[in-house]
């Protein structure tokens, strides 16, 4: 074994090459942006820095991001594993177009999500007419958020659960049926412990694009400040508005507190797999 890990003989670069070029590329597409953040704020005095980030428009965006993209992905949850179930284990009329649907929010372009979202949830719309006179507004509010964050969060559970159950032996699930398990039994017993994880790293996927979604959220919010503005709507006004040192304050925190909360959701999935018994 060579130095660094690598094989004598190996086809591909070494271990220092391959971390030379990976640090290089990190630098140039990551770090070197973020530090940019960093310098820009800090041209904020302290008191100048606390008043824009605890003001009480930024702290109602800060809420707003956050639990909208929290109640998309936790959505994205629970009927993107229904849909990764029914396109892994049934056999239909149409299933091609179906899974290729899935992927629908990955090629359409954000802005265009948006706008039809808005056509479809407005009072006028083709569904907002039949939802506005029972009171449920859609478009132009917080749900209205939600909705245009479940949609372009959808794939990234679906396609995180898939490869799971495809390789899930369900010979296992006969064998608990025949012990006397009930549906329930066998899905909460069996099947939900080996596709938790899976399901945790697609909900944190979900909850991470949705907390930068900006293009299909500004059309179907209302964008109305302290009720149906987002944090990256917030950020863009401050750059119009050329205050580059408060929209770069106000992005810090914005993704310090997404990244911790990342961390957590990623060591919960973490400490689920490893809690599992080795196959």
């Amino acid at each position: 074994m060579a130095e660094g890990g690598t094989r004598r003989g190996s086809v591909l670069p070494g271990f220092g090459l391959s971390m030379g070029f990976t640090l290089t590329y990190l630098g140039l597409i990551v770090l070197i942006p973020l530090s940019t953040i960093l310098l820009k704020t800090a041209t904020l005095t302290w008191g100048q820095f606390w008043d824009t980030v605890t003001a009480p428009r930024t702290l109602a965006a800060y809420r707003l991001s956050f639990y909208a993209s929290f109640m998309a992905a936790l959505i994205n949850a629970v009927f993107g594993l229904l849909v990764a179930w029914v396109l892994e284990r049934y056999d239909f009329p149409g299933k091609r177009l179906v899974d290729g649907l899935v992927d629908l929010p990955f090629a359409l372009p954000t802005a265009v999500a948006g706008i039809v979202l808005t056509t479809f949830y407005a009072g006028n719309g083709w569904i907002g007419q039949y939802l506005e006179p029972r009171g449920i507004k859609v478009a132009y509010t917080p749900l209205g958020i939600v909705v245009a964050l479940t949609f372009i969060g959808l794939p990234f559970v679906v396609r995180t659960v898939q490869p799971v159950l495809r390789d899930l032996d369900i010979q296992v699930e006969g064998a608990a049926a025949s012990l006397g398990a009930s549906r329930l039994q066998t899905f909460l017993r069996v099947i939900l412990p080996e596709i938790l994880p899976a399901t945790l790293t697609g909900f944190t996927l979900a909850f991470a694009r949705a907390l930068g979604e900006y293009g299909s959220v500004i059309f179907i919010a209302g964008n109305m400040p302290m009720r149906s503005e987002i944090t990256p709507l917030l950020i863009m006004t401050k750059l119009e508005q050329f205050d580059y040192a408060g929209a770069t304050a106000i992005a810090l925190v914005f993704l310090l507190a997404s990244f911790g909360l990342l961390l957590v959701i990623n060591a919960m999935a973490l400490r689920q797999r490893a809690s599992q018994p080795a196959a």
